[in-house]
């Protein structure tokens, strides 16, 4: 259990990423936050924020009330700012805004008009920031993550295959493809801490095919690694079938099954990991509540699969997985990225 105490060396990890995202002296900069957000982390970030003499205001609402049927977890679509429209014309008039919501606003409705003034936006993941400082983006990573996100822009069709059965295809012509490396220094660019990783979000009915979840890969909104494998046959973008034996398997049918909604079995984005300092073992480290599973969604190499809303195939819901799974070949268009969970060369 780490103690919620202020460290020094935590406010140096704030401020050299803010500084990458060129905050300047007398910069108005929004430190938004909810009601459950890790105050810890708000605290650290004004103090950060002051010692570099940025303008720095709080922007801080009540966290809503649940609707949802089951607990929703590590969904990046904050609902803190839901008819909060003071809250939102204010971020939009800053010129930096430090994103402390439990979700994060990565894709909340309201964002598209936060940045449509300028603003950019740093989601700074709900971790204990022992995490955060372990994880401080490097300036080398820019570069690396930009040269995968334009090869999956230029990419027709991605397979994807692994020793342990998984036989899957991605239609990525039409596909968003985003990369993140820890830092937005450009008006109007949304960047989250940790990262180094590339995701796409594909087009309507552009996933087929075969996912197995072997032992050891991780369900992220469970904060649990799977202890038997679990077979996700996908049709046309849609999980139809989940097979297996054992509570991972039945974890994974009732919580898609609670949301009654068609479009919680449906495929969200697939990607890889690229971030070298980020461990796969590391959610074994923490207390459930200390962490949010970020800098597993980003350790190098692994195929990173999610189901729930994709805005992109015009798909919303709160229902979300991600899974980073290991040791896959993920190919664009027959040229290999990962090999059997290793990086091409190319990318490190």
């Amino acid at each position: 259990m780490l103690a919620d105490r202020i460290e020094g060396k935590w406010i140096d990890a704030f401020e050299a990423v803010f500084r990458l995202c060129k905050v300047a002296t007398g910069e108005t900069v929004a430190i938004l936050s909810e009601t459950q957000s890790r105050t810890l982390n708000v605290h650290i970030a004004e103090l950060a924020l002051d010692r570099m003499a940025a303008n720095w205001f709080h922007v801080t609402v009540p966290t809503p009330r649940q609707d949802a049927p089951v607990p929703v977890r590590s969904t990046g679509a904050s609902a803190a700012l839901t008819g909060q429209n003071a809250a939102v014309a204010a971020l939009k008039e800053s010129g930096l805004v430090v994103d402390l919501t439990v979700e994060g606003l990565l894709h909340a409705p309201e964002l598209p008009e936060i940045i449509s003034g300028g603003a950019r936006i740093l989601m700074i993941s709900n971790e204990h920031p022992e995490a955060l400082e372990r994880l401080l983006p490097q300036t080398r990573d820019e570069p690396r993550v930009k040269a995968a996100v334009k090869r999956c822009r230029a990419a027709k069709r991605m397979t994807v295959t692994s020793t342990a059965g998984t036989d899957l295809t991605v239609d990525m012509e039409g596909a968003s493809s985003v990369g993140v490396w820890g830092w937005c220094d450009r008006p109007g660019t949304v960047a989250h801490w940790p990262a180094g990783l590339v995701v796409s979000f594909p087009k309507a009915g552009s996933v087929n095919g075969t996912l197995v979840l072997d032992a050891g890969d991780v369900n992220l909104t469970f904060k649990r690694y799977l202890e038997r494998p679990v077979t996700l046959t996908i049709v046309d973008d849609f999980v139809t079938e989940i097979e297996g034996e054992g509570t991972d398997a039945e974890l994974m049918r009732r919580y898609l099954a609670a949301w009654g909604d068609k479009e919680a079995y449906a495929v969200a984005h697939v990607g890889f990991g690229m971030n070298e300092g980020a461990r796969y073992e590391a959610l074994a480290m923490y207390d459930q509540r200390e962490t949010n599973g970020t800098e597993v969604r980003a350790f190098a190499g692994n195929f990173l699969f999610s189901t729930g809303a994709n805005e992109f195939a015009g798909r919303y819901t709160k229902g979300h997985f991600d899974i980073p799974v290991r040791g896959c070949t993920i190919s664009l268009d027959g040229e290999a990225v990962v090999t059997d969970g290793e990086l091409a060369e190319a990318f490190k």
